[in-house]
C-alpha cells in the first residue's frame, strides 16, 4: 500500500496571532484520514486553541461572501467540503499589525486560527457549495462585543476571486453591504 503522510505545520502571517494551520493527514489508496484538531500539536506549536465552546457549520453557494466580522472570541476556521477564499483584517486598536489584511485560500486540510478582534470573512470558490466550519472558544450571544466592516472596503483592496455585486442578496447580505469601512471603526475606537 502506498502511504503518504503530511505532517502538522503552521505558518505565521502579517497579522499578529493569525496562524495558518495544516493538520496531519495520512493518504493511501482508500482515501485520507485528517486530524481536525489535536490539542498537543497546537500547544507544542505555541498556539492557544480551545477548548471549543461552540461549533458552527455554514453551507455557502459559489461566489457568496460572508463577513467581515470580528467578535470577542478566538476562532479556528476551516472547510469540511469545497474551498473558500478567506480574508482577515486586524481591527484591534493598539495591535502592532492594526490595519493589516491577509488572504488565505482554504481547502480541506487547511485551517486558520483567528485571534479575538481580528475580522474574518470568506467567499465560496467551490462550484456548488462549500461547508465552512467555525470553532469558537466562547458561545456566541446577541449583543456580544465585536465589530463588522464592509468586505468591499476599497482601502482593504481585497481581490475577491468571484466578482461581487453589492446589490445581489444571494451573494452579499444587506447587513454586510451596509457595514462601515475599517477607517470608521478605527476612528471610533
Amino acid at each position: 500500500m502506498n502511504v503518504r503522510i503530511d505532517d502538522f505545520r503552521t505558518e505565521t502571517t502579517a497579522i499578529d496571532g493569525l496562524v495558518v494551520v495544516r493538520m496531519k493527514q495520512i493518504h493511501d489508496e482508500r482515501g485520507t484520514i485528517r486530524e481536525f484538531f489535536r490539542a498537543s500539536a497546537m500547544a507544542d506549536a505555541g498556539l492557544h486553541a480551545g477548548p471549543w465552546q461552540q461549533l458552527n457549520l455554514t453551507e455557502t453557494s459559489h461566489g457568496a461572501l460572508r463577513g467581515l466580522h470580528g467578535e470577542a472570541m478566538t476562532k479556528l476556521v476551516s472547510v469540511v467540503r469545497g474551498s473558500v477564499f478567506g480574508a482577515y483584517v486586524d481591527a484591534r486598536p493598539g495591535s502592532p499589525t492594526v490595519g493589516a489584511v491577509v488572504t488565505v485560500p482554504i481547502e480541506v486540510g487547511v485551517q486558520v486560527l483567528v485571534p479575538q478582534g481580528v475580522l474574518n470573512g470568506f467567499q465560496s470558490t467551490s462550484e456548488g457549495t462549500s461547508q465552512y466550519l467555525y470553532c469558537f472558544d466562547q458561545e456566541w450571544r446577541p449583543g456580544m462585543a465585536g465589530s463588522a466592516i464592509s468586505p468591499l472596503d476599497p482601502e482593504l483592496a481585497i481581490a475577491w476571486p468571484v466578482p461581487v455585486d453589492p446589490e445581489n442578496r444571494s451573494q452579499l447580505s444587506a447587513k454586510d453591504a451596509a457595514a462601515p469601512m475599517l477607517a470608521e471603526i478605527l476612528a471610533a475606537s
